[in-house]
C-alpha cells in the first residue's frame, strides 16, 4: 500500500521529459526569432514586409532600421506578443504555473497517472513531493522571467530562459537528477524550507 502524501519518482521524470522537449523547440525558434535578430526591422524602399530566418512580419510604420540593433527592442510590445519563441515560452511558463499551484490536476501529471503509471510495475520507493513542486516553482522563475524581460524588449531572453530550463529539465529526465529538488534539500538543510517529513 503506497504511503499517504508520497509519489511516484517516475511521475516527476516523464513531465521533465515533455517539458526537455518543449522547452528545446523553444530555444530553436528563440534563437531564429525576434528575440535573437538583429537590425531587421525596417520598411524597405518598396514597402516589403521586413524578415528574418524563416519568419516573416508584416511592414512596421514606426520602426526604422538602425545597424547593430536589436529587432526586439525596436519594434512595438504587439510584435513582441506575437514572436512564436515567446509564445512557446508563454505556454511552458503557464504549464509550470499550473504544476505549482495544483499539481494533481497539471496535464503532463494526470497524463503519466492514467496512460503510463498503470503500464509500469508498481515503484519500488516513493518520493516525498515538495521538491519536485518547489522544481516547477524554479522553472516557473526561470521562464517567468524570460516572458517579462522579452516583453519589456531585452534581447535572447527566450533562448536564454529556455536554454537554462531545458538543461535542468534534461537532466531530471534523462539521469534522474532534479537540480530543483537539490536546491529544496539544500534550503531544507538551513532551515529556510519546510521541515523533514519522517520516512
Amino acid at each position: 500500500m503506497p504511503e499517504i502524501g508520497k509519489i511516484d519518482p517516475r511521475g516527476p521524470r516523464f513531465v521533465a521529459g515533455i517539458t526537455a522537449l518543449l522547452l528545446a523547440v523553444t530555444v530553436v525558434l528563440g534563437l531564429t526569432g525576434l528575440s535573437a535578430a538583429r537590425g531587421a526591422w525596417w520598411i524597405g524602399l518598396e514597402g516589403e514586409p521586413a524578415s528574418f530566418g524563416w519568419f516573416a512580419y508584416q511592414p512596421l510604420t514606426d520602426s526604422t532600421f538602425t545597424p547593430g540593433t536589436w529587432a526586439v527592442s525596436a519594434v512595438p510590445f504587439t510584435v513582441r506578443l506575437l514572436d512564436p519563441g515567446f509564445l512557446l515560452l508563454l505556454a511552458v511558463a503557464l504549464l509550470f504555473v499550473w504544476g505549482v499551484a495544483s499539481p494533481r490536476t497539471a496535464p503532463w501529471g494526470v497524463l503519466y497517472r492514467t496512460l503510463v503509471q498503470p503500464r509500469l510495475a508498481p515503484p519500488t520507493e516513493l518520493e516525498d513531493p515538495r521538491p519536485p513542486r518547489f522544481a516547477q516553482g524554479v522553472g516557473l522563475f526561470v521562464t517567468g522571467l524570460g516572458v517579462i524581460l522579452h516583453l519589456a524588449g531585452v534581447p535572447l531572453t527566450v533562448p536564454v530562459a529556455a536554454g537554462i530550463a531545458f538543461v535542468a529539465a534534461f537532466l531530471n529526465a534523462v539521469f534522474g537528477l532534479c537540480l530543483g529538488c537539490q536546491m529544496w534539500l539544500l534550503l531544507q538543510r538551513v532551515g529556510l524550507v519546510g521541515r523533514a517529513r519522517p520516512a
